[in-house]
């Protein structure tokens, strides 16, 4: 265990910047694509030339308003393009497990949105895919690529928090009508878009627990409305984790530890503060950053580029295990709570959760 400091480290992310330009193809023309090349364009040397959609009008729309010079009506027109050496996936949830493999199966180094997937037995086939043809892939969650996030993995790697008995994570966003995390075709509910989130840190933190005790209300649109689980560990350990698409909450976490607490206050999964607390006596110390929001999806592009270039197949700041795992155990969870998503069975969710 270490001391209590005097201070908290400063990030030790590069200036995104920085990092190798390469030829990007953007699969998607949603909200996160919007953000995702808006961020990536401002505060970084990566081009984007080309993006694709199922509908060619709309793909030719966002490369003229994106500045983008080559438009696809078809998913499989941009990975094949000569001129794309990376693809980010930005599509719909239920059909990331399809545009990775395509991309893949293409020869194209590969950052999917998150989720990876839409259960752990595809997640891991995106893996193995990317092993197998020597190319890059990595889940796009981009908290775990930010500066603030290197901070705390930087607590976390000097032993300031003691031994860490407890992860809380919670994050709840209202929804109204006609949002698509309200339509069942497209694994709607909290789980993949919001839930991932706690869930990721929980076991990024603690691992893989030993058992899962989960409880779900359902939303009236057909979709799970919000989750709970309780993660317990061999040791005795523990993670809560909460979601839910009902209302807003402080969307906050907390890692505490034997000698001091960690605190994120919320959003906890964007760039923000992080309060360090010494156990029993109050003493606090403070990192804070510009609250950006999502203008800081950039740096998991910056990574992916330094990451192709110098050869690495996967990132250090979000291996592709990791993300598997975290599939894993929301797979028990909805296996729990009958939560089933397009095309999946009962079965495939018992296969998932035990898979690995």
């Amino acid at each position: 265990m270490s001391a209590f400091p005097a201070s908290l480290p400063a990030p030790r992310t590069p200036d995104a910047m920085d990092a190798p330009a390469l030829r990007w193809g953007v699969l998607g023309t949603g909200w996160i694509a919007e953000r995702y090349v808006r961020s990536v364009q401002h505060h970084t040397r990566q081009r984007f030339t080309a993006v694709a959609s199922r509908d060619a009008a709309r793909a030719k729309d966002f490369a003229d308003r994106h500045h983008i010079s080559n438009s696809y009506g078809s998913y499989e027109e941009l990975t094949s393009a000569a001129d794309v050496d990376v693809v980010y996936v930005a599509t719909e949830h239920t059909a990331h497990f399809d545009c990775a493999r395509t991309a893949l199966e293409a020869g194209k180094h590969t950052l999917v949105e998150k989720p990876l997937a839409l259960n752990a037995v595809q997640a891991a086939q995106i893996a193995q895919l990317a092993a197998d043809r020597g190319l890059f892939c990595a889940e796009a969650l981009w908290t775990f690529f930010l500066p603030r996030f290197d901070v705390v993995r930087q607590i976390l790697d000097a032993g300031v928090l003691g031994d860490i008995r407890t992860v809380l994570a919670e994050f709840g966003e209202h929804f109204s009508a006609g949002h698509r995390i309200l339509r069942p075709d497209l694994a709607g509910g909290p789980l993949l878009d919001l839930g991932t989130y706690p869930l990721s840190l929980a076991t990024w933190i603690l691992g893989t627990p030993v058992e899962v005790l989960a409880s779900a209300q359902p939303h009236p649109a057909g979709v799970n409305g919000q989750t709970s689980a309780l993660l317990r560990y061999a040791d005795g350990n523990q993670g809560v984790v909460h979601t839910t698409l009902f209302s807003d909450t402080p969307t906050t976490a907390t890692i505490a530890g034997t000698h001091a607490t960690l605190s994120l206050p919320g959003p906890f999964h964007q760039p923000g503060d992080i309060v360090l607390t010494l156990a029993g006596s109050g003493r606090q110390l403070t990192y804070t950053e510009p609250h950006i929001a999502h203008d800081a999806l950039h740096y998991e592009a910056a990574e992916a580029a330094r990451c192709i270039v110098a050869g690495r197949l996967q990132s250090p700041l979000r291996p592709l295990e990791e993300s598997v795992t975290t599939l894993r155990v929301m797979d028990e969870i909805r296996r729990q709570c009958g939560i089933a998503f397009p095309g999946e069975t009962d079965q495939d969710l018992r296969t998932a959760a035990a898979s690995g």
